[in-house]
């Protein structure tokens, strides 16, 4: 079995990372087994601050579809974002249910490789009724740091290193737009086609809508889909 992107960071000669995200959102009431007192569901902002370990609540839009980073980071898990902020949740099984799908999550807060999650079971995911697409925040890429990770972001600018392949993970490459270099993380199960990225030269205008994450010291944007990653 390959281990995952988040396993290798363990290890210090592999150099492999993992990555691996406004609209509004009420406060919703979270009911547990049956008979017990419901929970309020926390803002995202709110829960990230909470030690490792916390069992918290949270309720948002999807904005990465479960599995859709699982070559690297190992898991199937996927990402939602409030009106507050976004966060990762892995998860051990797949789910099915696509982008701006309503969902509540309970689980454990926990940090993999410096990247805010919240670990999770199927069962603790929950359902809601509506849907809507989450729309990208615009930033620089000098901005895309802790302050944005976990929400759905958008950047705008000129790859200054080429495709570095990393399979069966994913693609590196790095764009800057004036205000500092920032990552670009292509995980391999993001059904992106490798000779598109390859074809991808030094100075060239890329857009780039992904999650806003973080592998160790490095912040990056992850691309969910070959139409996030557009040639200007």
């Amino acid at each position: 079995m390959i281990p995952s992107r988040m396993e290798f960071s363990s290890r210090a000669a592999t150099g492999l990372r993992v990555l691996l995200g406004c609209l509004s959102l009420a406060v919703f009431v979270a009911c547990d087994d049956p008979g017990s007192e419901p929970s309020k569901s926390t803002p995202i902002t709110q829960a990230r601050t909470q030690e490792n370990g916390s069992t918290v609540t949270v309720e948002g839009y999807v904005t990465v579809v479960p599995g859709n980073f699982s070559s690297a980071l190992g898991n199937e898990g996927f990402a939602l974002q409030d009106n507050t902020g976004g966060i990762y949740v892995k998860l051990a099984e797949k789910l099915d249910f696509g982008l701006g799908t309503r969902v509540r999550v309970t689980g454990k807060l926990n940090d993999e490789a410096n990247l805010r999650i919240l670990e999770s079971e199927s069962a603790s995911v929950e359902k809601l009724e509506g849907t809507q697409l989450v729309t990208p925040k615009e930033v620089r890429t000098g901005d895309v740091k802790e302050s944005t990770e976990g929400l759905l972001v958008r950047i705008s600018a000129n790859v200054t290193r080429a495709v570095h392949e990393e399979l069966p993970y994913g693609y590196e490459l790095y764009v800057d737009d004036g205000s500092g270099e920032v990552q670009v993380y292509v995980h391999g199960s993001a059904g992106f086609d490798s000779e598109t990225l390859r074809a991808l030269s030094v100075g060239q205008r890329i857009e780039v809508t992904g999650l806003s994450a973080q592998y160790e010291s490095t912040y990056e944007v992850a691309p969910r889909q070959p139409s996030d990653l557009v040639v200007r």
